[in-house]
């Protein structure tokens, strides 16, 4: 549908606009919440700010340095968007561009109250060395950081037990878990996270470590796990979608009870996107390290 147009008052410079690329970054790093209250704000911000600079320029006034303008151009950009609102309030849809991700990190998907994010999970193997006795020191433990609620840190004792009953269906003769402690940890410790959708994430975050096999960049998943292994239903699939198309991933990994929220959804949101469903840890595990 066509934008109607809109007219410029006298003695405003011609070229004054607000281009597309503007509005899309307002949008992606700006307003990512539900509706457009904010973006109408911020939106407003910009248009007061260039009547402000019109004025001063044709009555010869000077501004302060923050708001005088920095370019020669009259045209707002997603380059000099910052000139206008400020620094992005979100930086980056990723923590990880490598590919593939550093042993032990697997992306997860998260719903917040901004919409659906992408929910790291950090896993760390500790070595100790060993007592006068040959023996190690440690081993057998897991230590979680990131700010988790009580419902996540379940979560992560139970992952942790999955992790260790796959393993040793995999390998019974890898010890990894017997002679390594796990330190798991979630970025952005200052905010709050709580809620069961990243068991399946954190079992394969940590097999990662265990067998020494990376995830690809590209991939993400979501789901609870129980103590034997089935994957649970989830909630916010919509938000998490779309987080994942943001940050430019091509496979999900949801849980199978979860099906029908996803056919529910437009089909623009799936179009690209590679949907593995998933009743046990044993369909992830194939789909994260290879059949």
């Amino acid at each position: 549908e066509r934008l109607p147009t809109y007219q410029l008052a006298e003695r405003v410079p011609d070229t004054l606009s607000i281009e597309r690329s503007a509005l899309e970054s307002l949008v992606r790093w700006y307003c990512r919440e539900a509706g457009v209250r904010n973006l109408q704000k911020k939106i407003d911000k910009i248009t007061r700010l260039l009547s402000l600079q019109v004025v001063a320029e044709e009555e010869g006034a000077e501004l302060t340095d923050k708001s005088s303008r920095k370019s020669e151009s009259w045209t707002v950009s997603s380059d000099n968007l910052h000139e206008y609102v400020g620094k992005p309030i979100f930086t980056s849809d990723r923590l990880y561009e490598k590919d593939p991700l550093p042993h032990g990190i697997v992306m997860g998907l998260a719903w917040t109250s901004m919409g659906g994010s992408a929910l790291y999970i950090e896993t760390q193997g500790i070595t100790r060395g060993l007592d006068s006795d040959g023996k190690r020191r440690g081993g057998g433990t897991l230590k979680t950081t990131g700010q988790m609620g009580d419902v996540m840190k379940e979560s992560t004792q139970i992952a942790y037990t999955v992790a260790r009953a796959r393993l040793a269906d995999i390998d019974p003769t890898n010890s990894y878990f017997d002679d390594t402690d796990i330190h798991m940890h979630v970025p952005e410790g200052a905010t709050p996270k709580d809620g069961p959708s990243a068991g399946v994430t954190m079992v394969t975050a940590m097999l990662s470590l265990a067998t020494d096999k990376p995830i690809k960049s590209d991939l993400a998943m979501t789901g609870e796990v129980s103590l034997t292994g089935k994957v649970l239903a989830v909630g916010g699939i919509k938000e998490k979608t779309m987080a994942a198309r943001r940050a430019g991933i091509k496979t999900i990994v949801l849980p199978e009870d979860c099906r029908r929220d996803w056919d529910e959804l437009p089909e623009y949101l799936k179009d690209g996107l590679d949907i593995q469903f998933a009743s046990d840890y044993s369909s992830v595990y194939d789909v994260a390290f290879g059949r």
